[in-house]
């Protein structure tokens, strides 16, 4: 099983090619834990298998580190996008996903994709955590999100939990709950954002779509107007601009899709050995 592996501003990933190795559809998602595994496999936040579908068109299917597929994963499809370019030669291309055909166009390490406006957004409520009350606002961006303001004064050191696996799996939320961006206003354009997924049940350096949240809140609120620059865990910053109607219309979210690696699996781990 030949694979390369990426980063979105941190937010890092395996890609497989489905036009070389035609059983890694089936053959692959029972592996996907094991692989992600950051000390028994290569690690990773997830896996993507891209599929070729038509000309300049392609499938992508994505599961999260503990094995469970998702519909969508933003960075995950600009990394795509980036490993698309380097195998088969397209620089513009329509990447099909659980959540919608996004085209995407890639120059040099920045990876552009052109969003739908979110599928669902709700009130902002007040949640209540360990007996304090947290706001947020929900909304699905391809994948539900929980975007929660706060005022942190050593915001990229605050400990996270166990406040954001709480609200993660808050009970006022949806079945399966949210991945949680926490906000910052850093500037009249500029947040930033630290974000705790699901399926890594962890801090991820990064979730596109999280930051694509955030930022559409941000400025359907007033905190800041676009485009908006996001300052994510990485360092790496991410740009949402808007068509129009912050939570009302397509956008779009640039930034880099960077190559970490390249290589072959070996024998043992594909056998389930690193178990």
């Amino acid at each position: 099983m030949k694979f390369a592996k990426l980063h979105g501003a941190g937010n890092d990933f395996l890609l497989f090619d489905g036009r070389a190795e035609a059983a890694l559809e089936s053959a692959l998602p029972p592996l996907v834990a094991g692989l992600c595994h950051r000390h028994l496999g290569v690690g990773a936040d997830g896996v993507l298998l891209v599929l070729p579908t038509g000309q300049a068109a392609a499938h992508v299917a994505y599961w999260n580190a503990d094995g469970s597929e998702a519909a969508f994963c933003a960075n995950g499809t600009r990394c795509a996008a980036s490993f698309i370019a380097a195998r088969w030669g397209w620089r513009t291309m329509v990447l099909e996903t659980g959540y919608a055909a996004i085209p995407a166009a890639v120059d040099g390490d920045q990876v552009t994709l052109r969003l739908p406006a979110p599928d669902e957004v709700g009130p902002w409520r007040e949640l209540v955590v360990a007996g304090a009350v947290v706001r947020g606002r929900y909304l699905r961006v391809g994948v539900p999100h929980l975007v929660v303001p706060v005022d942190w004064e050593r915001f990229w050191q605050h400990e996270l939990t166990p406040l954001a696996p709480a609200l993660r799996r808050h009970p006022e939320l949806p079945p399966g709950g949210a991945n949680v961006s926490f906000v910052r206003v850093a500037g009249p354009r500029e947040l930033d954002v630290r974000s705790w997924e699901r399926g890594v049940e962890g801090e991820t350096l990064s979730c596109g779509s999280g930051d694509v949240a955030a930022a559409l809140v941000a400025v359907a609120d007033g905190w800041v107007t676009a485009p908006v620059a996001v300052r994510t865990a990485s360092g790496r910053v991410l740009t949402v601009a808007l068509e129009g109607a912050p939570l009302a219309s397509p956008l779009r979210l640039s930034g880099p899709a960077e190559w970490v690696a390249e290589g072959t699996v070996r024998p043992e781990l594909v056998g389930g050995r690193s178990s």
